[in-house]
């Protein structure tokens, strides 16, 4: 596909997002309210969606735009020993939901990031949330496939193209990442003041 049409798709996906506005907004600031409650965000995805969870989780420990302290999150597909183990002793569709079964705690937020909305390890994640007081928060494409129904919150990016959803999905971790920093300069301004 020339470039020039992958750039008029994402531009036609980016636009047909903005009906989400109102969903992004919830997910970013309840995101947002729990990191600065003192509460864990935890991420999970596989392939490119791996990367994604990788990416949020590093934003949030590390810094997005600007210097600040360090928030607490913990990227479920990054631990490789973890995965393996897991793997290895109950299965692959276990590899987050046993992780976040030993680390989950009520008010913490878990976003995972799936194109397809079918992942086993993405749905039994879903379901452990559930049954820790983890508030889950489901970055979907496609239909939303199962994981819809699974997730607290599921935002939809309304395309069938993997790589178009997976470009939303970084457009709005990103947006994570501003209302956390943003919510942080504000309570530092405001102590300042």
């Amino acid at each position: 596909m020339p470039f020039q049409q992958q750039l008029d798709e994402a531009i036609e996906v980016l636009q047909a997002s903005a009906a989400l506005v109102p969903a992004i907004d919830e997910i970013t600031t309840l995101a947002a309210d729990a990191l600065l409650a003192g509460h864990t965000l935890y991420t999970a995805g596989n392939g490119g969606s791996a990367a994604d969870a990788l990416h949020l989780a590093e934003e949030l420990i590390g810094r997005y735009r600007g210097n600040r302290r360090p928030l607490p999150a913990i990227c479920l597909n990054a631990d490789i020993g973890a995965l393996t183990c897991i793997a290895n002793d109950f299965g692959y569709d276990e590899v987050f939901a046993r992780q976040l079964a030993a680390l989950g705690k009520p008010g913490d937020v878990l976003v995972v990031f799936s194109t397809s909305g079918h992942s086993p390890n993405i749905l039994n994640v879903l379901r452990t949330a559930r049954t820790k007081g983890v508030i889950s928060i489901a970055l979907l494409g496609k239909d939303g496939g199962t994981a819809r129904a699974l997730a607290d919150h599921a935002l939809i990016v309304p395309s069938n193209n993997t790589a178009r959803i997976q470009e939303a999905h970084t457009l709005i971790l990103h947006a994570i990442c501003e209302e956390v920093e943003q919510r942080l300069a504000n309570a530092i301004d405001g102590v300042m003041a």
